[in-house]
């Protein structure tokens, strides 16, 4: 029998239903051939890639768990918080994702007016085309646009130069709370994992107070690998999640080829101490 801890699990990828560049199918497909052994689609404040995914999980035998990523403000950070074996149908979550998607048309078009600022036009339009689902527009469609303009080589530049905290086209924004994003997964039905923490710029003694307010929420579990995260980073967050008694993930956090750091089920294996979040989900969400 397999060891838990190298299965190929991919816990964290984006479809079309968000900003992903591949449909929730062909997202399957690519998965499956890469040799991916469990699978969780999610996609960002939504879910509706779901049922598509799910179905072609199930005609694949790849088994499948349903999922979402959820957009967080904490302090004057936005993290990410993924909801993993969630009831994609359960009421209260759909109107929670629903009002956080509410705000990201306001916010885009205050990112494309900043861009215009600095002489960059018709970015608003240019991410729609990109957005397979234009109420669901992100930074990630803008920045496909600037790389098409030539005004960054690629994604990652644009992020860097153009979007991130303290450059001309990035927006602040306030999305759901903590309490409320861990509300909504739990009352789905699902586990809560902390998404990729070496992303956030925050300070040693932030990362604790964060790691800490996460687990008195009831939060089970964080990203130790994962496509952000360098050899170091999966050590430190290995040494978090022991502290903190938290369940570890592996998550390629895949957007597409053209975009992804890393390939489907090609995060770094976790530590063999460590317990991975997927026995809590193995039971529930084998096809």
């Amino acid at each position: 029998m397999t060891a838990p801890n190298v299965l190929n699990a991919d816990l964290h990828c984006h479809s079309t239903a968000s900003d992903g560049t591949l449909s929730p199918a062909e997202l399957v497909r690519r998965a499956h051939g890469a040799g991916v052994e469990l699978l969780a689609l999610t996609d960002h404040d939504e879910v509706s890639g779901i049922a598509e995914a799910r179905a072609e999980a199930e005609r694949l035998g790849l088994p499948f768990v349903a999922g979402v990523e959820i957009s967080v403000s904490w302090l004057d950070q936005t993290l990410h918080v993924v909801g993993l074996g969630i009831d994609p149908e359960n009421p209260a979550l759909l109107e929670g994702l629903r009002q956080v998607r509410e705000g990201r048309d306001g916010r885009a078009a205050l990112i494309a007016a900043e861009l215009e600022r600095i002489g960059i036009r018709g970015a608003l339009e240019g991410a729609l085309r990109y957005a397979g689902n234009p109420s669901l527009i992100s930074r990630a469609h803008f920045a496909r646009y600037l790389v098409e303009v030539g005004v960054a080589r690629n994604v990652h530049d644009v992020f860097n130069n153009y979007l991130a905290r303290g450059k001309p086209g990035y927006v602040e924004h306030v999305w759901a709370t903590l309490e409320d994003a861990l509300g909504w997964i739990h009352g789905a039905g699902g586990i809560a994992v902390l998404a990729h923490p070496g992303r956030y710029r925050i300070s040693n003694s932030e990362m604790d107070r964060l790691f800490e307010r996460f687990r008195e929420l009831g939060g089970a579990g964080v990203e130790v690998a994962c496509g952000a995260h360098d050899a170091g980073q999966v050590l430190a967050f290995a040494r978090l999640a022991r502290k903190f008694g938290l369940l570890a993930s592996r998550a390629s956090d895949y957007h597409g080829p053209e975009d992804c750091v890393i390939e489907l089920g090609k995060a770094p294996l976790l530590p063999p101490d460590l317990t991975p979040v997927w026995t809590r989900l193995m039971p529930v969400s084998s096809c």
